[in-house]
């Protein structure tokens, strides 16, 4: 009878061991990799869409990377920090590092991303490898011309009807009188990881949309800037 006082309060220590011991929340994360590790993995997320604006409106909006705040998701900060000169070997390219602060529940920090813009194609960004959140984080945004075979050839916006008398995708490769003004096919490519799993975690339902919230968005940046498109 005399062990089982201590058999008893041995079993009580190794529970409150157990109780007392921070979760791994990694294991409750849909970014880790699940190899047991915790190290969130990168998610990668493609959106493709058709706009009613030509690849010089598009891309001028993009490449004016001050102006992040005001159409990014959890974007609230962007200033440029250094411009690079333009290579000889690569005209009208443009090179640039621009500090970004991103917001989301309770979390705030700033990093550095290298930003380069190929002059109505496409704008890359690439954050640091010192970066707080983000082990991460690559996003591409390209610019073409629409054609019948572009995916979506009957995507419009919401506030534009269809026009009489021509289908969408005819509407889509017509030419224009300027010989410019057609719709462009936006392409965005976003790949993440985060460096901690307790972000990963808490930030999943909000990230897991990103994209999306991204596409539209620059849709209503559109609109802001350039009215209803014509292209």
């Amino acid at each position: 009878m005399a062990l089982l006082p201590r058999l008893a309060l041995g079993t009580g220590h190794r529970l409150s061991r157990h109780i007392f011991t921070p979760p791994d929340l990694s294991s409750l994360s849909p970014f880790s990799g699940g190899n047991g590790g915790g190290d969130p993995q990168p998610q990668i997320y493609h959106e493709r869409k058709i706009f009613p604006y030509t690849q010089k409106q598009l891309y001028e909006l993009v490449a004016d990377a001050t102006s992040y705040p005001r159409f990014l998701p959890f974007c609230t900060d962007a200033r440029i920090l250094r411009k690079f000169p333009e290579q000889p070997d690569q005209p009208g390219r443009r090179t640039m590092d621009v500090e970004l602060t991103v917001g989301f529940m309770s979390f705030k920090e700033s990093y550095v991303s290298k930003v380069t813009c190929r002059p109505y194609e496409s704008v890359e960004a690439v954050a640091a490898s010192a970066t707080p959140i983000f082990k991460t984080l690559n996003t591409v945004w390209r610019f073409q011309p629409a054609s019948a075979q572009s995916p979506l050839p009957a995507a419009r916006f919401p506030w534009e009807g269809p026009q009489q008398g021509t289908s969408n995708a005819t509407a889509a490769t017509a030419p224009q009188q300027d010989g410019n003004a057609r719709p462009t096919l936006v392409t965005l490519d976003l790949s993440f990881a985060f460096a901690n799993p307790v972000h990963a975690a808490v930030s999943a339902t909000v990230f897991g949309q990103v994209s999306k919230l991204m596409v539209k968005a620059f849709e209503e940046r559109c609109l802001e800037i350039y009215g209803k498109g014509t292209a």
